[in-house]
């Protein structure tokens, strides 16, 4: 007793000097949460405009609020809070990534995943590639310091990254649902093998280039990208076998909540842990779990993930782009490029035109095999959406600055030259991506495609957690019904068996789901054998003729 008593005067003694010191963290806390609110009213209020959306809103918040600060501080700092790669890898970038898993429609994202990972995978490797040659080329004539191979490709892996925090707001999959999924699905492959790339470089020794390690590079991603997906789909069915299995919901809606929540995020810390890539993991998982464990769940446990989970993926977006906007006024970073300006503009410039080559390079290559490969045409990549495609994927955000923070950075402070005309390339190329191609890109895509609002309702898709809705019979349900019965007429023509093929990839996923996937891990029509049905279905009506 006389041991606590004394430990709680030392602590008591000691509250006000620790509260005296946290005291500037304090005030920096509550400034940045006046700021989310501020971006949420205003995101609200121009909800309706035809250039602004929340993204470039949050930016333009944090840039006047950095003018602030530099003006209260006298030029002395302009941020809040320090940027901190942990923050945004283990924060803030898997509740956005998980949600994107858990939200998107899986019908339309598998049914185009082979030109996702086209786009995604070897379009990033294609742009990686056009950025590296192109800054050898030009960074030589330029006096900007000394760089080597590794920088260069670094430099191609840091602006390859069209990171999906600002992909994911430039389209609605309600709206534009084929081409939601294209841009969405190579955002976060991309996301994916930028870091890949990005890790692989760093330790990989370059002096040694041939083919054999070229191929070791490759096996390196494919081991990576396969064990990441395997890991997010692993962690997926545990929860939801768990879930159906103990049915937490018969006495707390809470704990099966906070159960989803937590296994999600230890889908990606596990991949971290592994060295794995937690961008796949935690999307893949965010999949399986909106498949089979949201259906597990009581009604409004469904409800309430659904919402909280979008709730934290939006309040991190608003978070990284409130920073971003801020970080782009460091004084520090510029006072070391002050003497040579002309340097650091030429510098951007030759980023943003590299970073558009390189996309066109790979975007409208690759859609042209994926048409030739669609016999619908429906199905296939027109011009115009080449275009909205290559656009949208121009912008660059907080993965390209975390990278860049990661290479050219020692605990947030640049020692050389070179290395700081870098960070504030990154970050002018990061703001002139996102504020000017992300105000054009709506005017773009209702000049292109001022019809896709009204071609969405066949492409619907009723079993993501987004939609509550279920359609009445579904494509599988009518093949199935067909079979059954003779009277229903056959697909007399080409254009009726391409829109109702009757042996397709998802029909036979659907028949190994159904047969051995649900019964074990749940699903879709789940109903528990206890009181409290999560899908609160009345019993099905007694058989008369057998009473």
């Amino acid at each position: 007793m006389t041991m606590l008593a004394s430990l709680l005067d030392t602590l008591v003694s000691r509250m006000p000097s620790f509260s005296a010191s946290d005291h500037a963290s304090v005030v920096s806390l509550n400034l940045f949460v006046a700021l989310l609110c501020a971006c949420i009213v205003l995101g609200h209020l121009l909800e309706e405009n035809r250039w602004m959306n929340e993204s470039i809103t949050a930016l333009l918040i944090g840039l006047a609020t950095g003018v602030v600060i530099l003006l209260i501080s006298n030029g002395k700092s302009s941020h809040l809070l320090v940027f901190s790669e942990d923050l945004f890898f283990i924060y803030l970038l898997p509740p956005i990534i998980f949600n994107a898993g858990f939200q998107v429609k899986k019908k339309q994202f598998f049914r185009n995943f082979v030109t996702i990972m086209l786009f995604g995978a070897i379009g990033t490797v294609i742009s990686c590639t056009v950025i590296t040659l192109g800054v050898t080329q030009f960074f030589k004539k330029l006096d900007i310091g000394t760089f080597d191979l590794g920088d260069y490709l670094a430099i191609g892996a840091i602006f390859a990254a069209t990171d999906s925090v600002c992909t994911l707001q430039v389209l609605n999959q309600d709206e534009t649902p084929l081409l939601y999924s294209l841009v969405f699905g190579e955002g976060v492959v991309n996301d994916a093998t930028s870091v890949v790339v990005f890790n692989a470089i760093q330790s990989f020794d370059l002096t040694h280039l041939n083919h054999e390690a070229a191929f070791r590079l490759l096996g390196n991603f494919m081991y990576l990208f396969l064990l990441s997906t395997l890991l997010g789909v692993a962690t997926g069915l545990i929860s939801a076998y768990v879930i159906k299995k103990l049915y937490f919901g018969r006495h707390s809606t809470d704990r099966e909540v906070a159960l989803m929540m937590l296994m999600a995020y230890l889908s990606y810390m596990l991949a971290e842990l592994f060295d794995l890539s937690g961008i796949l993991t935690v999307f893949f998982c965010g999949i399986v779990m909106s498949h089979y464990t949201w259906h597990n769940v009581t009604e409004s446990s469904r409800i309430t993930t659904k919402h909280t989970f979008a709730t934290l993926s939006f309040l991190a977006e608003t978070f990284i782009f409130l920073y971003v906007g801020m970080d782009a006024l460091d004084i520090d970073k510029w006072r070391s490029v002050s003497d040579s300006p002309g340097t650091s503009v030429a510098v951007s410039s030759i980023l943003i035109g590299l970073l558009m080559l390189g996309r066109a390079a790979f975007v409208f290559p690759l859609s042209f095999l994926s048409n030739l490969a669609k016999k619908n045409q429906s199905e296939k990549i027109d011009f115009k959406m080449q275009v909205v495609i290559w656009w949208s994927g121009l912008m660059r955000g907080a993965v390209s600055m975390a990278l860049a923070y990661n290479k050219f950075t020692r605990a947030g402070q640049t020692d050389l030259r070179g290395n700081a005309i870098m960070i504030t390339s990154t970050i002018t190329v990061c703001l002139f991506s996102t504020v000017v191609f992300g105000m054009l890109t709506k005017p773009l895509i209702r000049f292109l495609l001022p019809h896709q609002k009204v071609t969405t309702s066949f492409l619907s898709d009723g079993n993501t957690p987004k939609s509550i809705q279920i359609p009445l019979i579904d494509q599988d349900s009518f093949i199935e019904f067909a079979g059954n019965n003779h009277n229903v007429p056959r697909p007399d023509s080409i254009r009726g068996f391409l829109t109702r093929p009757t042996r397709t990839v998802h029909y036979y996923w659907r028949q190994f789901d159904d047969s051995f996937m649900r019964p074990v891990f749940g699903g879709r029509g789940f109903v528990p054998f206890v009181p409290g049905s999560p899908t609160e279905r009345d019993p099905p009506p007694t058989d008369l003729s057998r009473v």
